[in-house]
């Protein structure tokens, strides 16, 4: 059985290190934060101003003034620290986030990331997902395999408008873990029931 959005984001939780500045992007990963392991201690950053997010709120619990880059409502913790966006772009940029976790709409066998536009519908802006790529320490994305039509979404090279070149590390998808190496991707972990041959034939970008 291939992972749901919840498992990929529990599995994306374990690449947390204790101790980190991380940052999640919008999407699943923002579900990340439901499943930080006991006994790690992560601090998670927003770009729009915010250190310390705590988990999603229940429905006693929404402040609508208290929201993620992707403008969910979150929770504050006891240490949360807010700033100007300028500020928390100069954490970005000056190497102070430890890792980013985002989504993608493709990633080439290379590492190139495209996340930010499909050609010919409306888009808002890249965001911050231009200076996370080029400014934190490590970037791992989740994302399913394959679009709604079963294309790969493992590429060998990016179709779509890239967001930063070689900058991505490991990728979590509903059907495994992989890694950007030498040559193409790497195998890590493979969904329970998942088969290699069901990754090759969902898998454009070179397996090694």
């Amino acid at each position: 059985m291939a992972w749901d959005r919840n498992q990929m984001a529990e599995r994306a939780a374990q690449e947390l290190q204790d101790g980190w500045y991380v940052n999640l992007g919008i999407g699943i990963p923002t579900l990340v934060s439901n499943y930080i392991p006991e006994g790690i201690h992560v601090t998670l950053q927003s770009e729009n101003g915010m250190l310390g997010m705590g988990p999603f709120p229940t429905e006693d619990e929404i402040d609508a003034d208290l929201i993620n880059a992707g403008k969910q409502t979150i929770t504050e913790l006891p240490q949360t620290a807010y700033f100007d966006s300028a500020t928390s772009f100069g954490m970005i940029r000056g190497g102070k986030i430890a890792m980013a976790i985002l989504g993608a709409m493709e990633v080439a066998e290379n590492g190139d990331l495209a996340n930010w536009m499909i050609p010919g519908k409306l888009v808002k802006g890249m965001g911050g997902a231009m200076d996370l790529v080029a400014g934190v320490g490590r970037v791992v994305v989740i994302m399913d395999h394959a679009n709604k039509r079963g294309e790969s979404k493992l590429l060998k090279e990016c179709t779509l408008p890239l967001t930063g070149r070689s900058v991505v590390d490991r990728i979590i998808t509903n059907l495994g873990v992989f890694d950007v190496v030498e040559g193409g991707l790497s195998i890590v972990e493979m969904a329970p029931g998942v088969t290699r041959e069901e990754i090759d034939s969902l898998t454009e970008a070179t397996i090694v």
